[in-house]
């Protein structure tokens, strides 16, 4: 006997009353997110074929090359978010400032701010490796009935209302908590919805594979060095296997599924780290606390970091419980 998937809608719908607030506009902006997910990843899919893959010729606000679907991505995002009545703001990865967002009736009266980076990895295009988009979101800390303000944005991870991610892959999966547990949902593409594939994620609290960019060694803190080691050793579970994708999108994914940590540490090249705290680690810290996961900078809690610049950089350490906390354990010994 085979039984019906169920759909991301139906899925939505059924656990509307564990969302605290207004279960519709959850709906909205989810779907919104979905939406805008399918557009990019049609895109995505044609790369190589058509004339979208390669540097767009301008750079981020963090100096970085931008590329022709990072362009893409962002601009679908926002239309998508803008248009469907939601959002009362929007910043992004790929935008200098925040973005103000009127409703409808002209009164401010939208109460969500998302912030995302619409395609991580997006370096990886070029060579058919997958990427993904990363979003979060907040209720707004302003009055409703005014436009939205800084301070709505720089809010601690931990007031996230909901955070997730799509990955575009071998298969398309659309990944997402509202603090109430991870589930994964897989795109069918034949008919352009996406169904529940992966319900109730978790990592395993112990994991074998360690994820860092190891050409950047020299370059790490003693802490981080020796805990490498200690993964490369071989005395009992180990030596763990090293698997570096370069999409955070990615490398979560695998390890969320089959147990292992990402690091991102802090160095002489990236003083106060390379991610950004609030279009990345964020959003990856809640979905990873909400899959019995762990994530901090090698002392603190990813979601109680204070923000307090919209573009700010931190140190990222998450994934298996235990892992991470071996690998903080090596930090309180070893330091910096």
């Amino acid at each position: 006997m085979t039984f019906k998937k169920q759909t991301l809608g139906e899925f939505i719908i059924e656990n509307q009353s564990s969302f605290k607030y207004s279960s519709g506009e959850l709906s909205r902006l989810i779907n919104s997110i979905r939406l805008a997910a399918k557009v990019v990843n049609h895109e995505v899919n044609k790369a190589g074929l058509v004339d979208i893959i390669g540097a767009a010729g301008d750079t981020n606000v963090q100096g970085e090359d931008q590329q022709k679907l990072d362009v893409y991505a962002n601009e679908k995002f926002i239309q998508t978010l803008t248009k469907r009545n939601i959002v009362c703001g929007i910043a992004s990865e790929e935008e200098d400032s925040f973005i103000s967002i009127n409703s409808q009736d002209e009164n401010h009266q939208n109460k969500y701010v998302v912030l995302i980076d619409p395609l991580d990895g997006s370096s990886n295009i070029d060579v058919n490796v997958s990427v993904g988009t990363i979003f979060s979101i907040y209720r707004r800390v302003t009055p409703v009935g005014t436009p939205v303000q800084l301070k709505d944005f720089l809010q601690k991870g931990r007031e996230q209302v909901a955070a997730g991610y799509v990955v575009y892959g071998t298969s398309t999966m659309l990944v997402y908590t509202t603090g109430h547990g991870v589930n994964g949902f897989t795109l069918n593409p034949a008919i352009g919805s996406f169904y529940l594939s992966h319900p109730n994620m978790t990592f395993p609290e112990d994991g074998g594979i360690y994820s860092v960019n190891e050409g950047n060694y020299q370059d790490f803190p003693l802490g981080v060095k020796k805990y490498i080691k200690y993964c490369q050793e071989e005395e009992g579970d180990r030596p763990y296997t090293s698997r570096y994708i370069g999409s955070l999108v990615s490398d979560f994914h695998r390890n969320m599924i089959k147990g292992g940590i990402y690091m991102y540490p802090k160095g002489s090249r990236n003083p106060n780290g390379k991610l950004r705290l609030l279009y990345e680690c964020n959003p990856m810290a809640f979905l990873a606390e909400q899959a019995n996961g762990k994530s901090s900078d090698g002392y603190t809690r990813t979601l109680d970091v204070v923000p307090t610049e919209l573009h700010q950089r931190v140190p990222f350490i998450c994934g298996s419980k235990n892992m991470v906390e071996k690998l903080e354990e090596f930090m309180q010994e070893f330091g910096e």
